[in-house]
């Protein structure tokens, strides 16, 4: 026996004085605090998990867009030209600034069998840290070398690469990988050093100590400290980086944090380390009172902006596409200490193996995205991303992979047979 009461779905089972009430269908019209019912786990996870059930009411989710930049030239795409790992964006003087990993050499990388000192063994050896500058973000003008790789055997000798800049107290900061080998001879083992100048077109002095050492035997930082990413965060200098761990069969890649209150150090590890289980070249921005992060390319949570209310602990706030490789953005309030920091809207990434493999080099590029509090740009907030089909056929087997098909469609044909 069952009716209708106030609207709800009422049943009473023969046998049983106590009725008992249907759980109620969702609604057509999605609400935007979590309905008072009983949902599944995705549906909790949807209002528990994330700033907004709607990912265009979400303050950190977005679309990112790409702009081709002018002012760099590539040498016709050979090989011999690249630009990569730009730093954070930086406005003074009345234009912006950008730093990044620059190499000329007559070769293209050769691997690290048949580099010698001029032939490089991987796009980020034998290179330079140059900058730029810029009037609106698209056109850049190259003003030259930043930081100069020292004379043998200073730390750097071989190769200095991927900074990023920190200002504190009215002094310049760029941090950077200061390689001693060249890169592939053992892996991409090389330490954190540090030049600082009173002005961003330099003179840049380089500080005598590695930034921040290796981890002991056996820790998940061990051989590399890579990608530093300085940010003011609680009055102090909140320095994450990149370790390559494991290696079985691929490199495992998080990222750590190290803290200190001043920009030489001692910059002290964060006893949680690694904070953040995934990412390569991953782009951090103080937002709101904590700090979010953009994880990319490599782990179990890549493609996915993270946020830590206390710059630590990170959570996963959306799943994104088109993520951008070693982004360097733009944000104003990088280094003033303070709360309810507002976010980015633009920066400078870079793309790798341009032309292939063959001719391996990077160009860097222009990303703009609505990760602000102060922008609502409906174009950046779409969910549905059409890529055509040369994108996925670009993405085509390798030759190893259509040999096991090929042997597996031999092997079910032959069962079907018998």
């Amino acid at each position: 026996m069952a009716w209708i009461v106030n609207g709800a779905f009422v049943a009473f089972i023969v046998g049983c004085s106590t009725p008992t009430q249907r759980q109620p269908n969702f609604p057509f019209v999605l609400p935007e605090e979590k309905p008072d019912m009983e949902l599944s786990a995705a549906m909790e996870r949807l209002y528990t998990n994330y700033e907004a059930p709607r990912p265009e009411h979400n303050e950190l989710f977005t679309q990112f867009k790409y702009t081709k930049l002018e002012g760099f030239d590539y040498n016709g795409g050979d090989g011999t030209v690249t630009r990569r790992d730009p730093s954070k964006v930086i406005f003074a003087n009345g234009k912006y600034y950008v730093w990044y990993t620059y190499r000329n050499t007559p070769s293209k990388p050769m691997g690290a069998a048949k580099c010698t000192d001029t032939i490089p063994s991987a796009d980020w050896d034998l290179c330079d840290i140059y900058y730029a500058t810029s009037d609106d973000g698209f056109t850049w003008e190259e003003q030259g070398v930043a930081v100069p790789r020292p004379p043998k055997p200073a730390v750097g000798w071989r190769s200095v690469a991927t900074t990023d800049i920190l200002v504190w107290e009215g002094k310049y900061y760029l941090y950077y990988q200061a390689f001693l080998e060249a890169s592939g001879k053992r892996g991409d083992y090389c330490p954190v050093a540090v030049s600082y100048a009173d002005s961003p077109d330099g003179p840049w002095s380089p500080h005598k100590d590695v930034v921040i050492p290796n981890g002991p035997e056996g820790s998940w930082d061990q051989y590399t400290i890579h990608d530093p990413y300085p940010l003011v965060y609680n009055g102090k200098i909140y320095l994450y980086y990149k370790a390559d761990s494991d290696g079985d069969p691929n490199k495992v890649r998080m990222q750590g944090l190290a803290i200190a209150d001043d920009p030489l150090g001692p910059f002290k590890k964060h006893p949680l380390n690694p904070v953040i289980n995934s990412g390569h070249e991953t782009t951090l921005f103080p937002f709101r009172d904590g700090i979010a992060a953009i994880v990319i390319h490599d782990g179990t949570e890549h493609s996915t902006i993270q946020f830590a209310e206390d710059g630590v602990n990170f959570e996963i706030a959306s799943v994104v596409n088109m993520t951008p490789r070693a982004g360097g953005p733009f944000i104003p309030d990088a280094f003033v200490d303070g709360k309810n920091r507002r976010g980015i809207t633009w920066g400078i990434s870079h793309f790798t193996a341009v032309n292939g493999w063959k001719n391996n080099h990077s160009n860097l590029t222009r990303f703009d995205c609505d990760l602000s509090l102060d922008v609502h740009d409906p174009h950046l907030k779409k969910t549905g991303l059409y890529l055509k089909p040369e994108v996925y056929y670009s993405q085509g087997l390798r030759g190893d992979t259509k040999k096991r098909i090929e042997e597996e469609n031999r092997r079910f044909k032959e069962s079907q047979t018998q």
